[in-house]
């Protein structure tokens, strides 16, 4: 069966596979409700929510990735019943009362350890999410309004994706070959950044983002309901309750934040500007005027012209087999850690060339199973990403539940002549990913309610941004890169070209997230919104980026993040500017130093989310960082570095 779980040796099992955790969640429920208030009632519910994740989160990798319509189909369903069942328990009000009696309960609330308080107060959130404190007619609508938001999530992700069309005559003969045609007319379905010719970038820009009014009106009534949920349950706005238990604790942080970081990063963006529009003037003459289609298109010619970065020069270091044995070997510097092969029983895996990776500790034994499903194969999302299938937890019988994860990328396979070769990006991504499965096999908690990645959006992406500052090290890439036909390392020199050559209009990119972070901000700010949420982006994007915003354009409606990062876009600044720090005063020194790994493992990884995220940076820092720090940290990560500069010069 998928994952070992026999019941999913085929479809038809996760039928029974739910069938048996809505069972258990039943009696867990009424085990709840006749227990008194102690730490036995913690115990429950994260026995409670690991029995419905335990299918949940397998099917949701499931539903995504299986190559097998049937399966995936199976998965979809079991999604949605257990999401059902979740909802109805996020609103029984016997099973809520049980933990509230334990929350004010004093005596018992102060002799439990931080870690179960907090598990405690995590639940909690979840129902009041729910509006269970409220009256009957007020949690039903409640109830009604999460449904609606549900619906109105998905059918805005679908209409972000949906090509426009055109009629063909509109647009020169001697372009209509980049879209794809359609009788009389031509699909546009992207907005074709890399494309050399300004006329097709253009005309995708203005034809992919033209407003739809369905799409509109979805995103209107999603923030207007987002907005009566949290007022409903008792916020001011929807930013404030989806940034509670974050880094950033509130709104009112992050727009200080983005407001300095974009004040610091101004004179930086407009030079970036400068440079992109003379080389618009060189390679187009006749219209230098910079545009929002040619920022990604010139930032690259630039990043080629002064570094020659060709990904085919670099390719043939990174076998796959080389960038693991790199990362195995950094682990094991690190953190003791190493990872082992291992053999796959008969349909454990969905495709048969995902690989089983035993994570094992040279103390501590086997810490958790990671599969790697690496490989390109039709039908296969183009996302690289990690699934948390099961969460540790401490079990009733005093063994530790293993984590189990997927890493998914979208490698190319080998070849008769060549391994699987990876570029820059690939290998940075790679370790991206494996930093996010280190904090699932390291984050270790008691409870699976608040295991490995389960944490505040804000602190997720630390652990893996940190692992991009190792990839992008020589001293690191040193020990793994090796030219897989004759053996010999990569030159130093083409290590430093590649990090340097990131730094191109790095500023200009950078200030295009803080444009996106912030219309997200004000879209979940206070409502009614003051203006049309294109009259806000027109505002937002003159205020934060610096290009012009072209009319009867609605990049908003694009945007897919609004979905699962509402109100919290601004994480992955954030979560880079803890990752610049931890980098800079821990690991830049000596990125093999076991003893800072284990203080790493200590402060940060080993807790899941069972901790304040703010006091676990503190930790690792040995300070609490303050706005102006994150903001130094992102903008120090621009300037050159000096001796490459001098060397390459």
């Amino acid at each position: 069966g998928l994952f070992g779980v026999p019941e999913l040796s085929c479809p038809e099992g996760f039928q029974e596979a739910q069938d048996k955790a809505l069972q258990e969640s039943e009696q867990l429920v009424q085990k709840a409700c006749s227990t008194p208030p102690g730490p036995e009632i913690v115990k429950i519910f994260d026995q409670l929510s690991d029995a419905l994740c335990r299918v949940a989160d397998l099917a949701d990798f499931v539903k995504i990735a299986h190559p097998d319509f049937a399966f995936r189909e199976a998965a979809e369903e079991a999604c949605r019943n257990i999401g059902t069942m979740v909802e109805k328990l996020n609103t029984d009000v016997e099973l809520c009362q049980s933990l509230r009696q334990l929350l004010a309960d004093e005596v018992i609330m102060n002799s439990l350890d931080p870690e179960t308080r907090r598990v405690a107060e995590l639940f909690m959130f979840d129902f009041e999410i729910s509006g269970i404190h409220l009256d009957e007619e007020k949690r039903k609508k409640a109830v009604n309004l999460n449904v609606r938001i549900l619906d109105l999530c998905n059918e805005f992700l679908t209409g972000t994706h949906l090509p426009n069309k055109i009629d063909k005559h509109i647009l020169p003969e001697h372009i209509r070959y980049n879209f794809i045609a359609e009788g009389n007319y031509l699909q546009v379905a992207g907005l074709h950044a890399d494309c050399p010719d300004d006329l097709v970038r253009e005309a995708a820009y203005k034809i992919f983002l033209y407003p739809n009014a369905e799409q509109l009106s979805r995103l209107e009534e999603l923030l207007a309901s987002r907005n009566s949920l949290a007022q409903l349950v008792g916020y001011d706005t929807f930013a404030h309750r989806a940034l509670q238990g974050t880094m950033a604790k509130n709104p009112e942080t992050v727009t200080q934040f983005l407001e300095k970081l974009s004040d610091q990063l101004s004179k930086r963006t407009q030079k970036d500007f400068e440079m992109m529009t003379k080389m618009k003037m060189k390679l187009n003459p006749r219209n230098s005027k910079l545009m929002p289609w040619d920022h990604p298109y010139y930032s690259g010619v630039l990043r080629a012209e002064r570094y020659n970065i060709d990904p085919g020069l670099y390719c043939p270091f990174f076998s796959l087999g080389a960038c693991m044995e790199g990362l195995n070997s950094l682990f094991s510097q690190l953190l003791g850690i190493s990872l082992y092969a291992e053999q796959t029983q008969r349909g454990e895996v969905w495709s048969e060339d995902v690989r089983k990776l035993a994570v094992v500790h040279e103390t501590e034994g086997l810490l958790g199973y990671i599969y790697c499903d690496f490989f390109q194969r039709p039908d296969k999302p183009h996302q690289d990403c990690h699934f948390t299938v099961r969460g540790g937890r401490l079990k009733e019988n005093g063994e530790y539940q293993l984590p189990v994860v997927v890493l998914m990328l979208s490698l190319p396979p080998s070849t008769r002549n060549a391994p699987t070769l990876l570029s820059p990006g690939m290998m940075e991504n790679l370790f991206h990913e494996m930093g996010h499965a280190m904090h699932s096999m390291l984050g270790r908690t008691r409870y699976q309610h608040v295991t490995g990645t389960r944490c505040s959006t804000d602190f997720a992406e630390v652990p893996s941004i940190l692992m991009e500052y190792f990839a992008n090290d020589y001293r690191v890439v040193n020990q793994f890169a090796r030219h897989y036909k004759t053996g010999q390392p990569l030159p130093k020199n083409m290590v430093s070209r590649l990090c340097e050559s990131k730094k191109v209009c790095a500023a200009a990119d950078m200030q295009l997230q803080v444009f996106y972070a912030s219309l997200d901000q004000i879209y979940h700010g206070k409502h009614p919104l003051q203006k049309s949420t294109t009259e806000i982006l027109k505002e937002t994007q003159e205020k934060f980026y610096g290009l012009p915003y072209v009319p009867n354009t609605a990049w908003h409606l694009r945007f897919s993040h609004l979905v699962g990062y509402g109100a919290k876009y601004y994480s992955y600044l954030m979560s880079r500017a803890v990752a610049s720090m931890v980098w800079k005063q821990c690991f830049a020194q000596d990125p093999f130093d076991r003893a800072m790994g284990e203080r790493y493992r200590r402060e940060m990884l080993a807790h899941g989310g069972g901790k304040e995220p703010i006091l676990m940076v503190q930790g690792m820092l040995q300070k609490s960082p303050s706005v102006e720090d994150f903001v130094d940290a992102l903008v120090s990560d621009l300037d050159q570095d000096f001796e490459t500069f001098i060397t390459d010069s």
